[in-house]
């Protein structure tokens, strides 16, 4: 049977898949990456989890993967195949494609940030679908995001499109990694809400979902520390949508498992904002924390020019290995 092999890799986990030609997950499976072994260590890991699921496609299908697409955080050059920089991996110019491929006996190999892959599962088979040009925001440990443009994601001259969470929406706000001030993803990202919460309340322990249940419940600290990132994150909002003319925003990540607790206030803060702009519709993510191994299955069968649309939703995979140490979702690796 023909497949394909898909790859997710974050901070903590890599989540895997073999993909049929139909779309169908035929088998799915987690390892964790163990970066604490270090960068050299981490390529390893993905070459041999690359190479195990080679084999069992093999053993259980018949054939070898004719393909493999692989989403990895951080700075991506996707045409030439090189993961530019991984921070929280320690990455910095490896030839992930060019490894990978003598590593499965030289079959294609396509790489993507993992957020424009998810991003590309989202459009295609997602909340985005049958939408012909969308914005994809995860809301994780930061904030990043997805130009779709006929069902394909635009990567920018320079392989950033999308960057939203750096833009400024509170000039001379709380510094950000990359060297400026006030960026969104300082103000409106599920750590930002953490960190607001927890110093509301004065216990480090509270995150955004405990804002999130304290903001239900009519808590008057919770509900000003969410407007002001909802405030925040309207703003940023409104420029892309200002730049961009989407049909549809797809709102992801952490903070977008709040549901209406998010979605109902954004949306009246969105209309508050637009004078002329089109509102699109802002809807929540559909495919959860399985979007970039999804999209890393698109990546691999457009390279094959199969050009299918994917299924529908994630659906019960046969086989399914145990993961061989936990690991759990890392929204970091959602996003940049």
């Amino acid at each position: 049977m023909r497949h394909v092999i898909a790859l997710d890799v974050g901070g903590t986990g890599m989540k895997a898949a073999l993909v049929g030609a139909d779309g169908a997950l035929l088998h799915e499976t987690r390892r964790a990456t163990g970066r604490e072994r270090g960068p050299e260590a981490v390529v390893a890991a993905i070459a041999d989890f690359a190479a195990d699921l080679r084999d069992h496609g093999l053993r259980h299908f018949g054939q070898p993967a004719a393909a493999a697409g692989v989403a990895v955080p951080g700075i991506v050059d996707a045409e030439h195949g090189i993961a530019v920089y991984a921070a929280n991996l320690g990455w910095r110019d490896v030839p992930l494609r060019r490894l990978l491929a003598e590593r499965l006996g030289n079959v294609p190999v396509a790489l993507g940030h993992d957020v424009r892959t998810g991003g590309l599962a989202e459009g295609r088979i997602g909340a985005g679908r049958g939408a012909e040009r969308f914005l994809f925001v995860p809301l994780g440990t930061g904030i990043a995001g997805a130009i779709g443009i006929g069902g394909a994601i635009e990567p920018g001259a320079h392989g950033s499109a999308g960057e939203i969470g750096h833009i400024v929406v509170r000039p001379g706000g709380p510094p950000c990694g990359c060297g400026q001030r006030g960026c969104l993803e300082r103000l409106a990202s599920a750590s930002a809400v953490s960190q607001a919460w927890a110093a509301a309340t004065g216990d480090p322990d509270a995150d955004a979902a405990d804002c999130a249940k304290a903001v239900a419940s009519g808590d008057p600290r919770a509900r000003q520390v969410w407007q002001e990132a909802v405030d925040a994150l309207a703003d940023g909002l409104v420029t892309a949508l200002t730049l961009l003319d989407p049909e549809t925003l797809i709102i992801g990540g952490g903070l977008a498992e709040a549901g209406e607790t998010l979605f109902t206030p954004l949306r009246a803060a969105v209309a508050r904002r637009i004078t002329f702009q089109q509102q699109p519709a802002i809807v929540p993510a559909a495919l959860g924390d399985t979007a970039g191994c999804l999209g890393a299955g698109l990546l691999a069968w457009d390279l094959l020019g199969a050009g299918h649309p994917g299924p529908s939703a994630p659906h019960d995979p046969v086989p399914t290995d145990p993961p061989d140490s936990p690991a759990p979702t890392d929204s970091s690796e959602v996003i940049d």
